[in-house]
């Protein structure tokens, strides 16, 4: 009989569900996906009973129940850490100490009572750790026998950062970094103090970073006293916060603001205001210090497994900038990173946990390209779910017998500047929009990087969009001579593709940076020419790859602009109606939901549909 094991991830924030059949990935999924609250921490009920459909099985078949960390040594840390800094904290701990003890203390029970609704069996349920998770969901699917393993976040029991190493079925944690010392920490809080929301800004002050000036005063001045005052890097990488700056540890908000706006000289920056140079500058300090300590921290994780790969996960493994200095400096062969990095993958991490931990079962390693599937492991629509839609919301389309037609058709509304909606088989698992649920448009197109975040995204405009390269074309328009399926990696545009920059550039005001031609590719070239890639190889996702081969035959480019199926502040879409609706309330031009075409200018206005932008707060 086959073994199957549930994973789970909840009850901090991006929720999921994912399923191991005899070590085999069958499916996984984001709950925001279906409640369409972005970064859903409720029980993942709706993503568990998608994979336990997907995988064809009954919840009494399971094996065992993974849930991806360690409650009662979380609730430890939060007890030990008010007890360190009291007095401090007395409200924080009155609002969140009742919680814990009302529910989150007696997890197992919560967990059984939510797994009633999806079955009577009383089957085991593991407790993995938290880091140890996250490390599973790194190496286990990675195409590597053994690697180096760092995982790097926020928090989890007490862990911020995990040294290990695996090695066949079997992975040992090295060293640890312990809270409060936090990379992921760190680096939040300044995304909150530039006036981004924590656990959700963290991409916008990346794409900031970028528009800082590196050689002005400011910037040096503001690194100089992050290292001077607030943090402590050692030569390991690993780290000392002064915590007189931080309020995470006892309060309700990350920093101490008025201890930082006596040290930087700015104050906390209003969310939605107009963000002035001080704010980049800061944005790029904060940005090149957490490069230099990851670093550090591959460095140390060499040094002590003396592997010539790594794996990474833990939310910091998505600050794909970092990722990409740390493939340019060939510390290692290969680098892999889970693109569920953050903790919905940690639900991934803890079903492999119940395979080889647990079970002590043998890995087979996949290396063709590795044991993800393209992340392409959500739910998927046929004709039939199409046709719902189309009659639920009286839509006009035109239906593609032969898909090559079909894909000839896009390519050439890409071309001619449109933005497309592209609907495509199953959902990606991870906060990457990798083909299948994604917004498309022509990377050679000047406009179209302002279209896109002003008019189909509705988000800042300053924010970059990434491309998407067929797989065999990727030295020719970036530094980089491996793949990059997952969009994890920011890599320069090569020089040959840069136009020459007029006199006073970094001076110029972020907006007149920002829309001078950079390059023939413009809308995903960023403002320091770099790009975050998404590879697109014609054996994972044949469709797209034809799409885009279609598009390179007409054009000449093998490269289009991807972003996320989704408006600012909403998840990605998963079903056809998520998509038609998106479609709908945006300027997209055009609609592809499997082998079906939809025009905008052939629509009726969807009805009882306006208060969208109050359900989805911005992010």
């Amino acid at each position: 009989m086959s073994t199957a094991i549930l994973g789970i991830s909840a009850y901090y924030h991006d929720s999921a569900a994912a399923i191991i059949i005899d070590g085999e990935i069958i499916a996984a999924a984001h709950e925001e996906r279906f409640t369409r609250k972005k970064h859903d921490s409720s029980f993942p009920i709706n993503a568990a009973k998608y994979v336990l459909s997907e995988a064809g099985i009954d919840y009494n078949d399971l094996t065992a129940i993974s849930f991806y960390d360690k409650p009662y040594i979380k609730f430890e840390r939060l007890l030990e850490t008010y007890h360190a800094f009291a007095p401090k904290g007395l409200i924080s701990f009155l609002s969140a100490v009742p919680v814990w003890i009302k529910e989150k203390l007696f997890m197992k029970k919560m967990l059984r009572d939510e797994l009633k609704h999806l079955g009577d069996k009383k089957i085991p349920i593991l407790f993995p750790e938290h880091h140890l998770s996250h490390a599973a969901s790194a190496f286990y699917p990675s195409p590597f026998k053994e690697a180096a393993i760092l995982t790097i976040d926020g928090v989890g029991e007490w862990a911020t950062t995990a040294i290990g190493y695996g090695n066949d079925h079997t992975i040992k944690i090295i060293s640890e970094l312990h809270f409060p010392h936090s990379v992921g920490l760190l680096y939040s809080a300044f995304t909150q103090y530039i006036g981004f929301r924590v656990n959700s800004g963290e991409y916008k002050l990346m794409g900031l970073a970028p528009y800082g000036n590196p050689n002005s005063q400011q910037t040096k001045n503001y690194k100089e006293k992050i290292l001077g005052e607030m943090v402590d890097i050692r030569e390991d990488g690993s780290v000392l916060l002064n915590m007189k700056y931080f309020k995470y540890a006892t309060g309700l908000k990350m920093t101490a603001d008025k201890k930082w706006t006596r040290l930087f000289g700015i104050p906390p920056r209003n969310a939605e205001s107009e963000i002035s140079q001080e704010y980049m500058n800061m944005a790029l300090a904060i940005q090149q210090i957490t490069e230099e300590i990851v670093l550090k921290l591959a460095k140390t994780a060499k040094k002590l497994t003396n592997s010539d790969y790594l794996v990474m996960a833990g939310g910091v493994a998505l600050n794909s900038v970092a990722n990409g200095k740390l493939l340019e400096s060939k510390l290692f062969k290969d680098i892999w990173i889970q693109p569920a990095a953050g903790d919905a993958g940690g639900a991934l991490g803890a079903a492999y946990l119940g395979w080889h931990l647990w079970k002590g079962e043998k890995r087979h390693v996949n290396n063709k390209p590795d044991g993800m599937k393209g992340a392409y492991l959500g739910p998927e629509f046929n004709n039939k779910d199409i046709l719902g839609i189309i009659r639920k919301h009286n839509a006009q389309y035109k239906y593609f017998e032969h898909f090559n037609e079909l894909t000839e058709v896009v390519a050439e509304k890409i071309s001619e500047g449109n933005v497309i909606g592209w609907f495509q088989g199953r959902m990606e698992f991870g906060p990457r929009a990798l083909g299948n649920r994604s917004i498309l448009g022509d990377a050679r197109n000047p406009e179209m990087q302002k279209k896109m975040n002003l008019k189909i995204k509705y988000r800042e405009g300053f924010r970059p969009f990434a491309p998407t390269v067929l797989e065999e074309d990727t030295q020719d328009y970036f530094v980089m001579d491996s793949p990059s399926p997952y969009m994890l990696h920011v890599i320069p545009v090569k020089e040959e593709r840069l136009k020459p920059l007029p006199a006073g550039y970094s001076e110029m005001e972020l907006y007149e940076r920002l829309y001078h031609l950079r390059s023939d590719v413009p809308a995903i070239t960023h403002i320091d020419f770099s790009a975050r890639i998404q590879s697109v190889n014609k054996n994972t996702n044949p469709k797209y790859w034809n799409l885009i081969n279609a598009f390179k035959k007409q054009t000449g480019y093998g490269v289009i602009v991807n972003t996320s199926f989704n408006v600012r502040g909403e998840p990605i879409v998963c079903n056809p109606d998520d998509g038609f609706r998106c479609f709908m309330r945006t300027e997209m031009d055009f609609l592809v939901i499997g082998n079906y075409l939809f025009d905008k200018n052939q629509q009726e206005k969807l009805i009882n549909d306006s208060n969208w932008k109050e359900q989805f707060k911005l992010d």
